[in-house]
């Protein structure tokens, strides 16, 4: 059994300077862990509800110190100095304390915070790392570090929208560690800034993820000049590295169809597009190729882009058990982008986890557009043996906090790499 002594909170910013917030969970033998919340902007309808402030004096209406008031109350003085039996009783107790569908009255960036918080001081009192603490709430051991998904170039609403296209990341293949793939991706990202400083006059600035965001004329441009970055940096593309897309397609889609670069086009030929793409370019995952709620066409997407293809849901599913069900019914895709604070507890989401790993389908792990320098996301990445880490590029404090922590894992487990 483990009983919290206090709960603490206080409003910090993120790395977008947007308010979230910071908990401090202190147990009963002295123990303190701590956790920082991120937060997205690109985000699924069906995500579980972000609690602000909503007063338009502070941070545009963005704060939040209503959640940091309900840290203190009601969740510290309804969890405090009660025996707890594990991480999954906690959670429940959130869950119930909240009393919503969707975390709207305490707020999931509330709930999950106190949830983090509780799994690190636990794994603490317990003198184990915290990706063993995340591992066996699974019972599962940690096989192995999540591949890279690294962002190169940026677009939609991480970037100001010059391309539809959320983000192309790089997919370093050919290395065999954690520190070679980093070393790779920071050379093509560095011949990347040599190539936009030549091509558009461009300097060495970066959208929300720290992803490039040129001028590209058209999205073709866009890969093609991800291509020469990565042959530029002395790799061969498709053999050392590859790409992937992150579409998030909800963002374009309207009644009239998806307007991408000022054309509505119908799901066919949005699916037509897709597939031109995966063919002529060796991109290897496709992240929310259509919109959240078309799944009459889901499933045609994931027929008919080339076989060995991820196809991600992320907007689509957002970490829920029930949508997660309905895409494996239908068919809608292989794989599930794994974003905790889209449903609001760890237990909730090691259940979303347990439910596409029964399906077969792979799991990448991902950071927010909005994150904080916490590292707890890299040891969750390993602690569940996700197939993949999407980050954020290779610059940015809030993002490097997590390579480098990966990198730690790296040297202190011995953790074989999955490339």
């Amino acid at each position: 059994m483990t009983r919290i002594d206090k709960l603490t909170a206080l409003e910090i910013l993120d790395s977008r300077g947007r308010p979230t917030i910071h908990v401090n969970c202190r147990l009963t033998d002295g123990t303190i862990g701590s956790a920082q919340v991120p937060s997205g902007a690109s985000t699924g309808h069906a995500e579980a509800v972000e609690l602000r402030d909503g007063d338009p004096s502070r941070y545009d209406g963005l704060g939040c110190l209503k959640a940091v008031a309900n840290v203190k109350d009601p969740i510290a003085v309804a969890l405090s100095h009660i025996n707890l039996a594990d991480q999954t009783e906690l959670d429940e107790r959130l869950i119930a304390l909240d009393g919503t569908a969707n975390k709207s009255n305490l707020g999931a960036n509330t709930i999950l915070g106190v949830s983090i918080a509780f799994a690190r001081a636990c794994a603490i009192e317990q003198g184990i790392p915290l990706y063993q603490y995340f591992a066996n709430l699974i019972d599962q051991p940690p096989k192995h570090l999540p591949g890279l998904t690294v962002n190169l170039f940026s677009g939609g609403k991480h970037a100001g929208g010059q391309v539809p296209l959320q983000d192309l990341l790089l997919v370093p293949l050919s290395a065999s560690t954690v520190s070679q793939g980093l070393e790779d991706v920071v050379a093509v990202y560095n011949a990347a800034t040599n190539l936009i400083l030549k091509k558009y006059g461009m300097r060495r600035l970066s959208a929300d993820e720290g992803g490039l965001a040129p001028p590209f004329p058209d999205i073709d441009t866009m890969f093609n000049d991800a291509l020469k970055a990565i042959t530029d940096a002395g790799f061969t593309p498709g053999q050392d590295i590859s790409l992937a897309l992150d579409v998030a397609a909800s963002h374009f889609h309207t009644d009239e169809g998806y307007i991408l670069l000022d054309k509505a086009i119908s799901a066919a030929n949005m699916i037509s597009t897709l597939s031109h793409w995966v063919r002529q370019y060796p991109v290897v995952s496709v992240e929310d190729g259509l919109a959240e709620d078309d799944w009459d066409n889901w499933p045609a997407l994931k027929d008919q882009l080339h076989p060995g293809t991820l196809i991600l849901g992320d907007d689509l599913l957002c970490t829920n058990s029930t949508r997660i069900q309905k895409a494996i019914d239908c068919g809608a895709c292989n794989a599930l982008l794994l974003k905790v604070n889209q449903t609001g507890t760890l237990t909730e989401a090691a259940n979303a986890l347990k439910l596409a790993r029964h399906a077969g389908w792979q799991v990448v792990v991902s950071a927010r557009s909005g994150e904080t320098e916490d590292t707890w996301l890299a040891d969750l990445a390993v602690g569940w043996s996700a197939d993949q880490i999407k980050v954020g590029s290779i610059t940015q404090s809030e993002r490097l906090s997590k390579y480098n922590r990966l990198l730690a894992i790296e040297a202190e487990t011995g953790l074989a790499y999955l490339h």
